[in-house]
């Protein structure tokens, strides 16, 4: 498994890519790893507004659904149509074309750097 330095992560399993007030957001190569088979994800719509830590969509595989996490405040600004017509996409490509949420920031959240985050998934 791989967590590219660069991008911060939460304890959810997602990734979040900042720049210049606007993220990118995903799930990790550990979350893919752990789901399976991924056949389906619910995305919200674009010009949605979150609060840090509440669920933002679901992600499902064979073995199981589970919600996804925004891992900061703010309002969702494109949604990958990628991944909603090909889910198995987030699998190949988790960090690049399996993004799921662009979202422009409304205040900083406190996540974990890439080795901060190894670490988290070793005592999981």
């Amino acid at each position: 498994m791989e967590f590219p330095d660069g991008l911060y992560y939460t304890k959810e399993h997602e990734w979040l890519s900042s720049d210049a007030g606007e993220a990118t957001i995903g799930v990790t190569s550990y979350a893919v790893d752990q789901l399976g088979d991924i056949v389906h994800v619910d995305l919200p719509n674009v010009g949605d507004e979150f609060e840090e830590g509440e669920s933002f969509g679901t992600i499902e595989s064979t073995k199981t659904v589970s919600d996804l996490y925004m891992p900061s405040n703010g309002k969702v600004i494109e949604v990958n149509e990628h991944v909603l017509n090909n889910p198995e996409g987030i699998q190949d490509s988790p960090y690049d074309t399996g993004w799921l949420v662009k979202v422009e920031l409304s205040a900083p959240a406190k996540l974990l750097e890439a080795s901060e985050y190894e670490e988290y998934t070793k005592e999981s």
